[in-house]
């Protein structure tokens, strides 16, 4: 009988060097235990949580952000409804000071309704925290982002960003799945999600196995961690996670970055062409997606070997090293003829 998911590998988070060079690289998920344990605020929410909601009050800027609720009886699973018309919480728009006090104070419920803030910046919402917080690991321009609630459970999704997740309160466990994994995972519709990424609709803790009945070959490659305050997670692009909030006061910071030249994470998407194949190359005969297919194998997922060595550099164009300005030439085309 299967003992369950794998654990993630941990990696020494006392180089940063070393992460950069052995984890970013690699491709797969790492624990990094301890990577900010000597955060201010990771000291201060080991004293306790009321302690915590003191110190972001200290730093909100009155900035509202995103806030949801689900009902004491959904347990604070993040999911549709029932009838995948629409989300099963209430969104608002509240300061995190309004969130944090909620969150205080329900986590004296048995039963208490879920609250959350997810993804906020923290430059706009908080701002002074990150200089009192800082991941030296990370380029300064790395924009870090709070979230913020009590017993919540964002079920199976992805984010085409690196990301790390830095657990400041509460203790949260990640259960990820391997991109390829996506064909046993049931994912719902792309463009309506609860949270806005692809969702995986199937339960992780109760899978009904006879209606995703491949959901088991994903669980047989799946991995998992459960992660302490000042401990952190290494997510990499595309891979699979889903996350419990385990604790009545939870908080993590995490942060998205393009591999790429630490690109901003709202320039480059790899969604964006994504829905335009759908559009256009989805419904082509089989031999014509194939013959697709190695374009795309060629000039995008190939090793890139011999793709332009033949071509003069001047005469390279999409091929070659493209500055600011050509490259917004390039987006004003596609926007045009996306219009057209």
């Amino acid at each position: 009988m299967s003992s369950g998911p794998a654990a993630i590998r941990e990696f020494p988070a006392s180089d940063n060097a070393a992460i950069r060079r052995e984890v970013f690289g690699a491709g797969e998920p790492r624990v990094l235990r301890g990577l900010v344990k000597d955060w201010p605020v990771v000291a201060i929410g080991r004293r306790s949580p009321a302690e915590l909601i003191q110190y972001l009050a200290r730093f909100d800027s009155g900035a509202p952000v995103d806030a949801i609720m689900t009902p004491p009886e959904l347990q604070g699973r993040i999911f549709y409804n029932d009838t995948v018309t629409g989300f099963n919480f209430l969104r608002n728009r509240l300061t995190i000071a309004k969130v944090a006090e909620q969150v205080l104070r329900y986590s004296a419920f048995e039963h208490p309704p879920a609250v959350a803030a997810q993804s906020a910046l923290i430059a706009e919402c908080l701002p002074g925290f990150a200089a009192e917080n800082v991941l030296a690991l990370l380029d300064a321009s790395t924009q870090p982002r709070i979230w913020l609630g009590n017993a919540i459970t964002t079920p199976t999704h992805l984010d085409e960003w690196n990301n790390i997740g830095c657990v400041v309160c509460g203790r949260r466990r990640f259960t990820l799945f391997p991109p390829g994994q996506i064909g046993n995972l049931y994912i719902g519709p792309l463009d309506f999600a609860p949270t806005g990424a692809p969702m995986s609709l199937v339960q992780l803790r109760a899978p009904d196995f006879a209606r995703f009945p491949k959901f088991r070959v994903a669980l047989g490659a799946a991995v998992t961690a459960e992660l302490d305050p000042g401990d952190a997670l290494y997510i990499p692009p595309l891979w699979w996670h889903h996350v419990e909030s385990l604790e009545p006061v939870n908080m993590l910071v995490n942060y998205w970055w393009h591999a790429a030249g630490g690109a901003d994470i709202g320039v480059a998407s790899g969604y964006d062409p994504l829905l335009h194949a759908i559009l256009n190359l989805r419904n082509l005969s089989a031999p014509d997606r194939a013959a697709w297919a190695a374009l795309f194998e060629y000039y995008v997922f190939g090793s890139q070997e011999g793709v332009t060595e033949h071509i003069p550099p001047e005469r390279q164009g999409i091929l070659g090293a493209l500055s600011d300005e050509e490259m917004g030439r390039v987006r004003a085309m596609l926007a045009q003829r996306l219009t057209t």
